[in-house]
């Protein structure tokens, strides 16, 4: 009998932000390999006693790999924590491959990005009416080539949220892309180190003109979430367009028009 290799997203940084279902099957776990030069190793705190935990850190893909196997041999519920959320910027197909061709069941649960989690720190929206209503996920390119199309530059062209990971070393590539798409220098951006990380947290506001200095100043190197967003610090403004479905002249199948439009 083979157990199952849960892929679980750990969430950004905070153990608490874990998901209820990842937190009950860390609770029932007999193995658990989690990523920890990213994730939280308090989100482990929740295994059982005896329960095998192992840091993948050192590891190449393929000791990954003959690792979760051999553990899903020996335990119905095998665990790879990961940081974030399985499915974005992780090595979750890379391990589910030798995984199936050895024929073991495996399943994953999704987390939080730290996307998300830094727009929650710093009190921000991705989308606003009539500004933008869309999120784009991406990085520059560095030791990882782009796929035609996908440069910063052609992605920022939409003046759409971008929300840039793994480019914190590379931000003069960042404001490059910006610029080249045509983003003025007073564009409003953000920088959060280590969202919802108890302690280690850090925002640091700033525009295309002026991100790379403060960035500096506050010497982040590592696990930063760069965003560039004309939502950003929406709080402050004096009007916004507000969304219909609260609106008392719209009408939808929960609620009928108070007033007329």
């Amino acid at each position: 009998m083979r157990g199952t290799v849960w892929f679980v997203g750990a969430g950004p940084g905070d153990p608490d932000l874990i998901t209820v279902k990842g937190r009950g099957l860390i609770e029932r776990a007999g193995a658990i390999l989690f990523a920890g030069s990213l994730v939280n190793e308090a989100a482990t705190r929740w295994a059982p006693p005896g329960c095998l935990i192992a840091d993948s850190k050192d590891m190449t893909l393929e000791q990954m790999a003959a690792w979760l196997i051999a553990q899903a041999a020996q335990h119905e519920v095998v665990i790879r924590l990961q940081t974030g959320d399985p499915a974005l910027y992780g090595t979750l197909i890379e391990v589910v491959q030798p995984l199936d061709a050895a024929g073991v069941p495996v399943a994953v649960v999704p987390g939080v990005s730290s996307a998300m989690a830094s727009a929650a720190a710093a009190v921000e929206s991705f989308t606003l009416p009539e500004v933008t209503q869309t999120v784009i996920f991406t990085r520059v390119e560095g030791r990882t080539p782009m796929p035609a199309g996908e440069s910063l530059a052609e992605l920022a062209a939409h003046h759409c949220t971008l929300c840039i990971y793994l480019s914190i070393t590379l931000l003069h590539k960042v404001e490059a892309g910006l610029r080249e798409a045509g983003w003025a220098e007073d564009a409003p951006m953000l920088v959060v180190h280590k969202a919802s990380w108890p302690g280690e947290q850090k925002i640091v506001r700033g525009t295309l003109a002026t991100i790379k200095q403060l960035c500096r100043e506050a010497g982040l190197v590592s696990q930063s979430m760069i965003i560039a967003s004309p939502t950003l610090g929406s709080r402050g403004w004096a009007e916004l367009t507000k969304s219909k479905l609260y609106d008392a002249t719209f009408t939808h199948r929960f609620r009928r028009a108070t007033t007329s439009a």
